[in-house]
């Protein structure tokens, strides 16, 4: 089925990602509202909104406090109407080992990686199962799959993500309910992430190379938002990622034990960092999708172009695969004569 632009609602869509799928929401003719909690990053993404030509309606809002979620969810509808989609995005990030993590920072993460999924889920579900219509789109992660060092809040959010959306798909199902529930799961990407992340590395934090702009990524989730499919990975790394990690566990143990700590530090990054935004947002501008990684970030994909055009990919491979059966079969023909 497609799924015809109407409103959809962007958690975290101030930045990073998030900004990008905002973007393209509005170039495809969405109306967006955008959730998050810096200002100045909302007000730039409505901007965007508004020079595609349509609505946006940008509302300050925590996503690990349920109330202020429950309260966005009945103004957009009460703005812009019935959600259509609902995006759950937002995020958090400490950088540390585990033990050297203070317990209040990782709870802290927690409550928005998982938590404000869960609330985002919470919200959009109750308003759109009495319709039997609308969509939400999780924005998962390769690291939903492979655990890595460092990122211990952050692994442990997108793996439960995973468990809860696959837990509440099938009640979706049971219920025989026309709603959809999706998860895009992401490579590494070039956002801002990793300049405001709350950090105890001697150097800048980086995404686990390689790393994608946020654009091919936004492409796919709104794919998703308009062509419903339960799952999606993105990215040639996220396929490497999750299916290496199931042929071989005790290797990928291995091997992130010895590189993790150098692949998530920047020795060619010597910009200031942003003031940590785990607990307020940084207030120090609108900063838009892009990160520190311009210079090594990839622009296309070629996994990404091929799962956005299924179609042309599968009747080519269909293609093929007559065109070798009758090269076989000819080639058997004159050799039985």
């Amino acid at each position: 089925m497609r799924r015809k632009p109407g409103v959809a609602v962007v958690t975290g869509g101030s930045a990073g990602l998030g900004r990008a799928i905002v973007r393209e929401f509005a170039a495809r003719g969405w109306d967006v509202a955008i959730l998050a909690r810096g200002e100045a990053g909302l007000e730039g993404a409505a901007a965007d909104v508004r020079a595609a030509g349509r609505r946006a309606l940008p509302i300050v809002t925590d996503v690990a406090e349920r109330e202020q979620v429950e309260a966005a969810a009945d103004r957009v509808e009460q703005e812009l109407g019935p959600i259509s989609v609902w995006v759950n995005d937002a995020m958090v990030g400490v950088f540390s080992e585990f033990l050297d993590t203070d317990p209040d920072d990782f709870e802290r993460a927690v409550r928005v990686d998982f938590l404000g999924f869960v609330n985002g889920t919470r919200a959009a579900l109750s308003r759109m199962k009495p319709r039997n219509a609308g969509g939400v789109v999780q924005v998962g992660s390769a690291l939903a799959h492979r655990g890595i060092p460092l990122q211990a809040a952050y692994c442990s959010s997108k793996h439960a993500i995973k468990g809860f959306t696959e837990s509440v798909l099938t009640e979706l199902l049971h219920d025989g309910s026309a709603v959809t529930l999706s998860e895009v799961d992401m490579p590494a990407m070039n956002t801002v992430q990793f300049d405001w992340v709350k950090s105890k590395l001697p150097k800048h934090a980086q995404p686990v190379p390689p790393i994608y702009q946020p654009e091919i990524c936004a492409k796919v989730v709104v794919d998703v938002a308009e062509h419903p499919r339960r799952r999606t990975w993105v990215g040639e790394s996220t396929v490497f990622t999750i299916i290496g990690n199931r042929l071989g566990t005790r290797v990928a143990d291995w091997y992130l034990g010895r590189s993790g700590y150098s692949g998530q530090q920047a020795d060619d990054v010597d910009l200031p960092t942003l003031r940590p935004n785990l607990y307020e947002p940084s207030n120090e501008g609108d900063q838009g999708a892009h990160g520190a990684f311009d210079h090594r970030s990839l622009r296309i994909s070629p996994q990404t172009w091929a799962i956005r055009h299924r179609p042309l990919v599968y009747s080519t491979l269909g293609v093929a695969a007559v065109a070798v059966a009758a090269i076989t079969a000819g080639a058997a023909d004159r050799s039985a004569r």
